[in-house]
């Protein structure tokens, strides 16, 4: 006549473990692609700065800019990175100007996780300088 209540619960620990495991896995999985994105996002900024410094140095070229953003990007296994100098080449910017370093790179070709939270986007840093030599 009188039931163990544990016996009546033996199967609300699975279940309850069923509809939550779910809901777990992919705020994990979302974290993790998030967290990838702010990397890139941090790698291109990073980029983008070290080329313009470099572009700062007497005599520098558009070479030597592309050489600086493309090592950091290298170190920090950034895929299909661009850097731009814009308004144009170092060369024809005159001492005072500004201008600006732009660094890109794809979200498909960057991502760790095969999820498309943050598939088909093009993420872009710049960082803007003063010519001074």
């Amino acid at each position: 006549m009188f039931r163990n209540q544990s016996n009546d619960r033996s199967g609300v620990a699975a279940t309850e473990f069923a509809i939550c495991l779910p809901v777990l896995m992919l705020l994990l999985l979302g974290t993790l692609e998030s967290c990838s994105m702010i990397f890139l996002k941090q790698s291109l900024s990073i980029a983008a700065y070290e080329a313009g410094h470099t572009a700062l140095l007497p005599n520098a070229t558009d070479s030597d800019i592309r050489t600086a953003g493309e090592g950091v990007l290298t170190d920090r296994r950034i895929q299909n990175g661009a850097i731009q100098v814009l308004p144009g080449g170092i060369q024809s910017i005159d001492e005072g100007e500004y201008f600006e370093i732009r660094v890109s790179a794809p979200t498909d070709a960057n991502r760790i996780l095969p999820l498309s939270f943050f598939g088909g986007r093009q993420l872009s840093a710049s960082a803007v300088f003063m010519k001074e030599i």
